[in-house]
């Protein structure tokens, strides 16, 4: 079963799994990239929110130039991501750091979404649920590049000594996208246009539940080992194993979602997943030494593992084949805010109170899911009928 989920979808595979080692090279190097520039919490904070501005343009483009590219989307978008690995580490100050931030954000959420659509026309083509595997792959990638980074971190290493490998196994991934060229199947999710009837309010609900997913997953992806080295007094380097011990257990999270997801439905997955997410949160918050640090982090990695995955699965079977591009994007629209927003609101918070208050505000916001869930699940059930 595994594996011919991995044969049907290889190229989404490899698109997130290239996602996932530029955002685990990114979070562990935070720290430094903080000092490169001079940057206090509230300016790394809105600096990274120049990501924000990125990412929704290229939300808004998606769909079109899914339909243009077809199959050659995927290679060609991981070509641009292999570059953007290196963008932040270019930059000499923080308003440079914020442009080079949007241009990264751009790159990385294009072949995000394009990713995605591809897996929802996967699934609704050969009746299987491949999402929450793509998505353990995102965090087996974020949680290698994790673990490499602190590991050079501590032997004295720079993002310089670091980035050209994660670019060049970026650059691998690449190769593994191609699909050969032309236009998408009739099978596959296409559009131009907006088409009429979109269900906008169970839109409306996936972006929200997505806003508060991704807050709770970068947020500790960007904050973590900042919090675990300069908030606990962890030493140069372990810090980095915050986001490392993240990506693994969104990783086994993501792979055993895969399984329940088919035994319980997503909608339940999701709201048991929140409430763990929450707890997670305030250990990290609450925690008086690294090590209790980490389990939160463990914590909020298992929780919001199969959030996102699921969000999207139950969407894209309550859409038309013909709309579900367009669906799809416009949830991540609002979706990739929470992205981008969460380290921002968290160096935000943290400049105004401390980075144990910033974690208190992500258990908040991730509370939110459960009500919204709900929501969900009950107009899509009545919308079936």
């Amino acid at each position: 079963m595994i594996a011919n989920a991995f044969r049907l979808s290889r190229a989404p595979v490899a698109a997130l799994t290239s996602i996932g080692v530029i955002w685990g090279g990114f979070a562990g190097v935070v720290p430094d990239l903080k000092t490169a520039v001079g940057a206090s919490e509230a300016e790394l904070g809105m600096a990274l929110l120049g990501s924000a501005i990125g990412a929704m343009v290229s939300m808004y483009l998606a769909p079109r130039l899914m339909q243009a590219l077809g199959r050659r989307a995927l290679p060609l978008l991981g070509l641009a991501l292999t570059a953007a690995v290196f963008y932040p580490f270019l930059a000499p100050s923080v308003g440079a750091l914020a442009l080079a931030m949007f241009a990264m954000g751009a790159s990385v959420s294009m072949l995000d979404i394009t990713a995605n659509v591809r897996i929802s026309g996967l699934e609704s083509r050969h009746g299987l649920h491949l999402m929450n595997l793509n998505h353990a792959m995102f965090s087996v990638g974020f949680a290698g590049a994790a673990l490499v980074t602190g590991l050079a971190r501590k032997a004295g290493l720079g993002p310089w000594d670091i980035q050209p490998w994660l670019a060049l196994l970026c650059l691998g991934l690449t190769v593994v996208m191609w699909e050969g060229a032309g236009r998408l199947s009739p099978a596959e999710p296409q559009a131009e246009t907006v088409p009429a009837g979109l269900p906008w309010m169970a839109i409306l609900l996936t972006g929200a539940i997505l806003f508060a997913g991704f807050v709770g997953e970068n947020a500790t992806e960007a904050w973590s080992a900042l919090h675990i080295e300069q908030t606990l007094g962890a030493p140069a380097g372990q810090g980095s194993f915050g986001p490392f011990g993240l990506g693994v257990t969104m990783a086994v999270g993501r792979f055993s979602g895969q399984f329940v997801a088919s035994r319980i439905g997503e909608a339940r997955l999701i709201l048991v997943s929140a409430l763990l997410g929450v707890v997670g949160a305030l250990t990290l918050a609450l925690a008086p030494v690294p090590g209790v640090a980490f389990v939160g982090v463990g914590l909020i990695g298992l929780g919001m593992a199969v959030i996102v995955p699921s969000v999207n699965s139950i969407l894209g079977r309550a859409v038309r084949e013909e709309a579900r591009a367009v669906a799809i994007s416009r949830a991540w629209m609002i979706g990739m805010i929470g992205f981008f927003l969460g380290p921002a609101m968290m160096g935000g918070v943290a400049e105004l109170t401390s980075l144990r208050w910033s974690f208190a505000v992500v258990a908040l916001v991730v509370a939110g899911i459960v009500p919204a869930v709900r929501m969900l699940d009950r107009r899509v059930r009545a919308a079936r009928g």
